[in-house]
């Protein structure tokens, strides 16, 4: 049973003041407006930043409603949750600030979204939450940013194409970055470093992150070996050379969930990895040797107490980020190529019209958020669901036809 469209609210944004919180602020606000057809509110704790935050928007933003609410204060996360239908949080890292408010979400029937990346946050709370979650109507969706609605919903687009043109799904999808412009965020980072720290401590979690199914139901396993590119490889399909890409360990596993989620529409046998091009020939290569070991570097050295310091002296705080400009100077562009068991090929374009990490997650969490709030049908059950697995098409035509991505058909042979 979901909650009642009568709330003051439709919408919440919660972290509205920080630096992905303000950019999907004002996405909201230049797409939606303020008191029309869309009821929302942000929320924080901090009521002068959420004021100063309305300054910076305006008289667009000067009726904007705010909310105040501390992540670990359980009576005022209950008391938002009372007032809206959907909560789209940008409080990271998740493992540390994250669950009161998925608690009190999936304990009032309260719909879900959030960017978070860490994959040993969500089976936590999968295993914590779920059965209250179906058994409230709450509708969990983590992963609404760049990782993984690009791959996730990429996966899917192109899965939807294969089965209308082969009549059947590709048994194996390989998904390569081909270019991005951007920067990691803060968050990103911290999440990252974290969830290292995290591994570094307790080799049961560690065996648990390397698990391609970690965040799958127990009865959802192959026996097919899952791929991993580990080092510099080359590619002959892209004919480019390849180096690891340091958000496939939480991608490829939101994939996988996405293909239980749907009862393993994609095969049992599913298989699917990433990597990035680094470009062709001597000067490809290099760059593949020498992506690979600056992300050996950083994962050492983020697992290690006497240099972790080191590190988070240099990479992006939380908090920091790139200018508008910057923003809307970066962009990306991912190419999939799907094989069925017989060999039958198809190849895809996802795109994005912004920087990965800001720009675009910013306008793909807010329609995830939308798409929650006014797309899903009531009857759907609750639970913790991937955005493929729930919000599939209806989100698309969000992302398509208002937060800048591109899904395109390539190739088919």
């Amino acid at each position: 049973m979901t909650k009642s469209a009568e709330t003051a609210h439709d919408l919440v944004v919660f972290g509205a003041t920080s630096f992905v919180g303000q950019i999907l602020t004002r996405y909201l606000l230049e797409t939606y407006g303020v008191g029309k057809s869309v009821k929302w509110a942000i929320a924080g704790r901090s009521e002068s930043k959420l004021n100063a935050l309305k300054s910076e928007l305006g008289d667009n933003g000067k009726d904007l409603p705010v909310i105040l609410a501390d992540a670990s204060d359980e009576a005022a996360l209950k008391s938002m949750c009372e007032q809206t239908r959907v909560i789209i949080s940008t409080v990271g890292p998740y493992a540390l600030y994250g669950e009161p408010l998925v608690q009190a979400c999936v304990r009032s029937g309260t719909d879900y979204c959030d960017l978070t990346g860490e994959v040993q946050w969500i089976g936590k709370m999968v295993q914590r939450y779920e059965e209250e979650a179906k058994a409230s109507g709450a509708r969990i969706v983590h992963c609404c940013g760049f990782d993984s609605i690009p791959s996730d919903m990429g996966v899917w687009f192109l899965q939807n194409q294969a089965e209308q043109t082969f009549g059947e799904p590709c048994r194996d999808v390989r998904m390569r970055v081909k270019t991005a412009k951007g920067e990691f965020s803060g968050g990103t980072v911290a999440s990252l470093m974290n969830a290292v720290k995290e591994a570094s401590a307790d080799p049961k979690l560690r065996k648990q992150m390397a698990n391609p199914f970690s965040i799958c139901p127990p009865e959802h396993r192959s026996k097919t070996r899952q791929p991993s590119l580990k080092g510099a490889e080359f590619d002959k399909t892209f004919n480019a050379w390849l180096a690891p890409f340091v958000m496939a360990a939480i991608n490829t596993r939101v994939v996988h969930r996405s293909n239980a989620m749907q009862n393993a529409r994609y095969g049992k046998e599913f298989t699917y990895d990433e990597a990035m091009m680094t470009g062709r020939g001597t000067k490809g290569r290099l760059a593949a040797y020498a992506v690979t070991g600056g992300l050996g570097a950083f994962l050492m050295a983020s697992a290690i107490k006497p240099t972790r310091w080191l590190v988070e002296k240099f990479v992006p705080q939380p908090g920091e980020g790139p200018s508008p400009e910057a923003q809307e100077a970066g962009f990306y562009d991912l190419r999939f190529v799907g094989r069925t068991e017989d060999g039958k090929t198809i190849i895809t374009k996802v795109t994005g019209d912004r920087d990965p990490g800001y720009g675009s997650t910013g306008k793909m969490l807010g329609e995830a958020g939308m798409c929650l709030a006014f797309d899903i049908p009531a009857d759907q059950p609750g639970g913790f669901w991937t955005p493929a697995s729930l919000l599939d098409g209806k989100l698309m035509d969000r992302l398509t036809s208002k937060a800048g991505l591109t899904f395109e058909v390539l190739e088919t042979r």
